[in-house]
């Protein structure tokens, strides 16, 4: 079903991705060419906030120096310092002392006439104020921005707030958030700015393309005119056919691709961790010497939307490979406490079984997942077993570390398959375990001349030797049961007493066979004679 959708989905996609490009190709180089040109001017506007803030912090960091001058006021030696500071500081074209309102000096010494200083326009965050349109002699009568923190004045020119590459013919300027403008360059009328930034929601006008970028206090706009983006237009309509019939090409080899992977084994299993289509059916674990289920193992079954399932060797080894067998995991653990927590929590003698996966054994992430699960749920920890394959402990260092921590947690730990990968009896011993899990492997070869036959006993000795539970997988007989227990198995699980199955089956199975709670009976009373 979803199969057939995507397909149809496709189709539908490759023909409008070769028709849209070609009838609305016009529209689009149109969009595309304002985009562009909107895209560059915020660029410039950005710039030019980088570049303001980098003099503001520049000047501040000089009046702050001069702060803590201790030369006498317009000595010889705070001149040669003023002076000092103008040099050093690309920005800064004149430094002055004022006092009480009053202009005393300068960096270019003590000036003839010492007029009153302009008031301040804008005080900004750091503390330094700033005042508009300062006239300096020594600047030809230019008109400059002026900082000052205290009794020092440094006056800048008000294009080195904007000192950015642009085009010839883009009018950049930078003000405060209620509109006074610190620096511009091309700007012919300034209201014309202010009234821009009353409107920050708007990119453009029936004359203008603008952009503005603002910061905590800060606002840039850079605009320029309609009529000098019309070349760029034009040259965009002129590509017009062919751009569309690349487009249109593109599109259709992309929506090609894209259904490629998505119909790939592995954009199907991606899909199906996104749609959260696994569900948990559960094995039941018997114990040989009563007969009764005391647990199961969760095993993840993909089931589609359709309803039709996914055998486990068919997508678990891809899920492996890719790292998707993490979020599978997760949604195990999460299917496991959602089926049975009205169980688990009621009856303390249950538990399940969990597969982990290599990375988690490596890594120990699946300890807080288990945990997040179960937390507020009155699932004991001991309740959910953690079972790896010998896969999960090619790196013993860090799989004992894991180990050990799940058991101080109080799970119990299994290992899984065992005889199929690496392990040894050293690493047995080395490592945190609860019980080991011999494969359907050498359970098959009971009772026969195989030449495995005799390595059962063997496992099962070992495992004995080491004080490990051993469960029996993939049981089918009854002989086979029979021996196994002969030869000291604890546990077993197969098709003899079940298959995996849905929740609401197991639940069933398990009430019917779970081992009867032992009853301790209150001794006879005492009569006396």
């Amino acid at each position: 079903m979803i199969r057939k959708r995507l397909i149809c989905m496709a189709v539908i996609l490759a023909v409008a991705g070769a028709a849209i490009p070609l009838t609305l190709s016009f529209y689009l180089s149109w969009n595309h060419a304002l985009q562009a040109r909107q895209e560059k001017l915020a660029h410039i506007a950005n710039k030019a906030i980088v570049r303001t803030n980098q003099v503001l912090n520049e000047v501040n960091q000089a009046l702050h120096t001069m702060a803590d001058l201790r030369q006498p006021a317009c000595s010889d030696a705070h001149i040669r310092q003023m002076r000092m500071i103008a040099i050093d500081n690309r920005s800064v074209e004149e430094v002055r002392y004022v006092e009480g309102g009053l202009l005393k000096c300068t960096s270019w010494g003590i000036p003839r006439e010492t007029g009153s200083h302009p008031a301040t326009d804008v005080v900004l965050s750091n503390g330094m104020h700033a005042t508009l349109g300062v006239v300096s002699a020594a600047s030809g009568g230019k008109q400059m921005t002026g900082l000052h923190y205290l009794a020092h004045h440094v006056l800048i020119d008000p294009a080195r707030f904007v000192d950015v590459i642009a085009d010839g013919d883009i009018q950049l300027a930078v003000a405060t958030a209620d509109g006074s403008v610190l620096g511009s360059v091309n700007v012919p009328d300034p209201q014309r700015i202010r009234q821009l930034l009353l409107h920050p929601e708007r990119s453009q006008t029936e004359q203008d393309l603008f952009a503005q970028v603002g910061d905590r206090e800060l606002v840039a706009i850079a605009l320029e005119s309609r009529s000098s983006v019309l070349v760029s237009l034009q040259q965009e309509q002129t590509l017009l056919l062919p751009v569309g019939v690349i487009l249109a090409a593109l599109l259709v080899g992309l929506v090609g691709w894209r259904l490629q992977q998505r119909l790939s084994p592995l954009g199907e299993l991606t899909i199906a961790v996104q749609q959260r289509e696994f569900v948990v059916h559960y094995q039941p674990l018997m114990e040989l010497s009563s007969g009764a289920c005391i647990g199961a193992e969760a095993l993840v079954r993909w089931q589609r939307q359709d309803g039709s399932m996914v055998r486990p060797d068919l997508f678990i080894p891809l899920a492996e490979q890719s790292g998707l067998i993490l979020p599978i995991t997760d949604q195990v653990v999460a299917a496991v406490v959602s089926d049975l927590q009205a169980m688990l929590s009621h009856d303390k003698q249950l538990h399940v079984a969990v597969n982990v996966c290599a990375d988690d054994i490596r890594s120990g992430r699946i300890l807080e997942v288990v945990y997040r699960a179960l937390e507020g749920t009155g699932i004991a920890s001991p309740q959910i077993w953690l079972e790896a394959t010998e896969r999960g402990f090619i790196d013993i260092d860090a799989a004992c570390i894991t180990l050990t921590k799940a058991r101080q947690g109080g799970h119990r730990i299994a290992i899984d398959d065992f005889g199929t990968g690496y392990s040894s009896l050293s690493c047995l011993q080395g490592l945190p375990l609860d019980a080991l899990k011999i494969d359907k492997s050498f359970i098959d070869t009971i009772g026969t001349e195989a030449a495995t036959s005799s390595v059962t006993p063997h496992i099962i000795a070992m495992a004995k030797t080491l004080s490990l539970k051993v469960v029996a997988e993939g049981v089918e007989t009854q002989a086979q049961a029979d021996c196994l227990l002969a030869l000291g198995v604890d546990y077993a699980q197969g098709w003899l007493y079940g298959k995996a199955m849905p929740a609401a089956q197991f639940s069933r199975f398990y009430l019917e066979r779970k081992k009867p709670v032992a009853v301790v009976s209150a001794p006879a009373p005492v009569l006396s004679a």
